[in-house]
């Protein structure tokens, strides 16, 4: 039988908006009119956990009422074709919802809460927890009485899976970059890892990845343009 072809993905922020889902950041470092560093930092839960919890209770609604678009659906389709792995930035859980199996989620997942534990990670406490409606800090506790936070990376904190992303686009066939600004570090570097066929997919003419076939297309449209050449 013969092997699929090992395709990886890495999607950013460009994927999700065209689900109208918001870009974490924008040119004058506020994020739905809230200051990065407030809602997006352990320094901003430890001053005002409510304020980070309702940020993200209002986050959620939005993912849960968003819908995958079709660059998603194309996505999940391929897994009929190649071996995908999805590198995702994002984290709402539209490619999950579209149907694709294979998701690690770098910067966090928002459906999802950990402890605020501060020695969590040296308790090997890696216990998730689901979020099925709001995250409350007064009454949502681990089993050590620490308030439960967004499951969110924040500035500070170590993306995950990192070594395994090098790992598996250096080891990748086809290597396609979707709705990243690469503004964003480790994430951005894992450009340079492929080795094999390369592809960007960015409406901005600027984000622009020498060696890469880049496609200057919304996500969607791109996906087409890729899907058509795969063919």
């Amino acid at each position: 039988m013969t092997m699929k072809k090992k395709l990886v993905v890495l999607t950013g922020a460009g994927i999700s908006a065209e689900s109208n889902i918001s870009t974490f950041r924008d040119s004058n470092g506020m994020w739905e009119n809230h200051n990065i560093e407030d809602v997006a930092s352990i320094e901003g839960w430890n001053k005002n956990p409510a304020l980070v919890n309702n940020f993200y209770n209002l986050r959620r609604q939005n993912v849960r009422k968003a819908t995958p678009n079709i660059a998603h659906d194309i996505l999940a389709e391929l897994e009929s074709k190649y071996d995908v792995t999805i590198l995702t930035q994002n984290v709402d859980d539209l490619h999950e919802r579209a149907g694709s199996t294979n998701v690690l989620h770098m910067h966090g997942d928002i459906l999802t809460a950990i402890s605020s534990d501060p020695n969590r990670q040296l308790n090997a406490d890696n216990t998730i927890y689901p979020v099925t409606s709001d995250l409350n800090h007064l009454i949502d506790l681990d089993s050590n009485g620490y308030s439960l936070r967004p499951n969110i990376v924040w500035f500070g904190e170590e993306v995950r899976y990192l070594l395994f992303a090098q790992e598996a686009v250096k080891k990748s066939d086809i290597f396609l970059v979707i709705g990243t600004s690469l503004n964003v570090f480790p994430v951005a570097s894992l450009v340079k890892y492929a080795q094999g066929d390369c592809y960007n997919i960015n409406p901005d003419i600027n984000t622009h990845i020498d060696g890469y076939i880049n496609i200057h297309q919304v996500a969607s449209l791109g996906m087409l343009e890729f899907n058509a050449i795969h063919s």
